[in-house]
C-alpha cells in the first residue's frame, strides 16, 4: 500500500470503455500506475489491447470514462501528456529511404527529444545496431527495425512507455535487452504498459497485469491485480 503523501500516479483510468466487445464497447477498466510500476497487458489478439494503448496515448476516443495523467485528463492538456509519453504501435514508423541515423534522428526531433549524432549512435550500438549506421530502413530485417525503434524510445527518456507488442520479431538476445531496457526505466522512476503474449521479466513486485479477456468473459469490471 503506498503512503498517503505518495506523488499520484503516472498515469490511471477511471471506468474507462474500450470500443471493442460488442457496441457497449469493453470495460469499465480502472488502474493506478505509479512510479516504477509496470502493467502488462495481456489478452487473445482482437481483445482490444491495441486499442486500450492508442486510449493511453490519446490516439483513441474511449467510449467513457477518463484517462489521467499525474491526475490531469488527458483531453484537457494532450500537448503535456505527449510530452511525457513514448508511444510504440506495431510499426515501427521508419522510412525505408532513410538510413538508421537519419530515422532515429527524425523520429527524436518530432518526439521533441533531439539528441546529437554521436549520442544516436551509441543508442544504436547498444541494441547492436552499429553497423547499420547508415545503413537504409528498408534493408533491414524486422528484429532490426524493431530494435531501432527500442533504442528510439530509450533515447528519448520520457517518464511514460506505451509499448504494443515490443517482443514482435526480437530474438533471445533482444527480449533480454528489451527485459533489461524495461527494469532500468522502472529503477529509474519510468513507467510502462506493455501489451505482450509473453511475460515481460520484470520484477512481480513491480507489476501489475491486466487481462483483456476477463472483460469479454465476465462483461463487467475486472480489478488489475500483482504478478
Amino acid at each position: 500500500m503506498l503512503p498517503a503523501d505518495a506523488p499520484p500516479p503516472v498515469l490511471s483510468t477511471r471506468a474507462l470503455t474500450c470500443p471493442r466487445g460488442g457496441p457497449d464497447g469493453l470495460g469499465p477498466i480502472g488502474f493506478d500506475l505509479h512510479a516504477g510500476q509496470l502493467l502488462h497487458v495481456q489478452g487473445a489478439n482482437g481483445s482490444g489491447k491495441t486499442s486500450l494503448l492508442r486510449m493511453l496515448a490519446g490516439l483513441l476516443r474511449p467510449l467513457g470514462g477518463t484517462v489521467l495523467c499525474l491526475e490531469n485528463d488527458i483531453c484537457r492538456d494532450p500537448s503535456s501528456h505527449f510530452a511525457r509519453t513514448a508511444y510504440l504501435g506495431h510499426g515501427n514508423g521508419l522510412r525505408g529511404e532513410l538510413t538508421a541515423l537519419e530515422n532515429l534522428r527524425c523520429a527524436l526531433h518530432v518526439a521533441g527529444t533531439p539528441q546529437c549524432d554521436d549520442t544516436i549512435a551509441a543508442g544504436l550500438q547498444a541494441w547492436r545496431l552499429g553497423a547499420c549506421l547508415h545503413t537504409p530502413a528498408a534493408r533491414l530485417s524486422q528484429g532490426q527495425g524493431r530494435r531501432m525503434a527500442l533504442a528510439a524510445v530509450v533515447l528519448g527518456a520520457k517518464p511514460l512507455w506505451l509499448l504494443d507488442e515490443p517482443d514482435a520479431g526480437l530474438d533471445a538476445a533482444s527480449l533480454d535487452q528489451l527485459r533489461q531496457a524495461l527494469d532500468a526505466h522502472l529503477a529509474q522512476g519510468g513507467a510502462a504498459v506493455v501489451a505482450s503474449h509473453r511475460s515481460p521479466g520484470t520484477p512481480a513486485s513491480h507489476t501489475q497485469t491486466l487481462n483483456m479477456d476477463d472483460y469479454a468473459d465476465a462483461g463487467y469490471a475486472v480489478s488489475v491485480s500483482a504478478a
